[in-house]
């Protein structure tokens, strides 16, 4: 396959899946919604897929040894995006706010490195799971079958009681 129409599909592929989980973040007026997600999954996808360029010039017949490691790039993704995390959770009154939310994003950005290595498989999955634990927990936490710890807002936490 064409490395650039290769690259194009990877990256569609974490358009994709982002949207999936951005669409239901949105339609619950949460503070990362659609593009939020979308952006995360293509970043991270696009580290990823840069990570594997970088593997192959440094792996290419005749090219001089470089040290170099790839899979940095995308331990730089991950734990970069626990930062924007951080950032989307607020404390107010001894309550914290924004955990779904965080969440969220470290997910939509692994599912993002994913498809940015062409596992469309693991990213598919991922999707489907994290979809289904939002909307589908979040049926939930609104009904009254829920125990009232799930009741409260879908990005909220108990406080802590260590």
């Amino acid at each position: 396959m064409n490395e650039h129409l290769d690259t194009l599909l990877r990256l569609l592929a974490a358009t994709a899946c982002g949207g999936v989980l951005g669409w239901e973040r949105q339609a619950r007026d949460k503070s990362a919604g659609l593009r939020t997600n979308i952006l995360v999954a293509v970043g991270a996808a696009t580290a990823a897929v840069t990570a594997m360029h970088l593997r192959e010039q440094i792996l290419a017949p005749g090219e001089a040894v470089v040290s170099a490691d790839p899979i940095r790039i995308v331990s730089g993704v991950i734990g970069g995006l626990g930062f924007l995390g951080a950032g989307a959770i607020l404390q107010s009154r001894g309550e914290v706010h924004g955990m779904t939310t965080a969440a969220t994003i470290w997910v939509v950005g692994g599912i993002g490195v994913a498809c940015g290595l062409g596992d469309y498989a693991t990213a598919g999955i991922a999707t489907g799971v994290a979809f289904l634990a939002l909307w589908l927990l979040g049926r939930l936490q609104h009904s009254s079958l829920a125990p009232s710890s799930l009741q409260k807002d879908g990005d909220s936490a108990e406080r802590a009681t260590d």
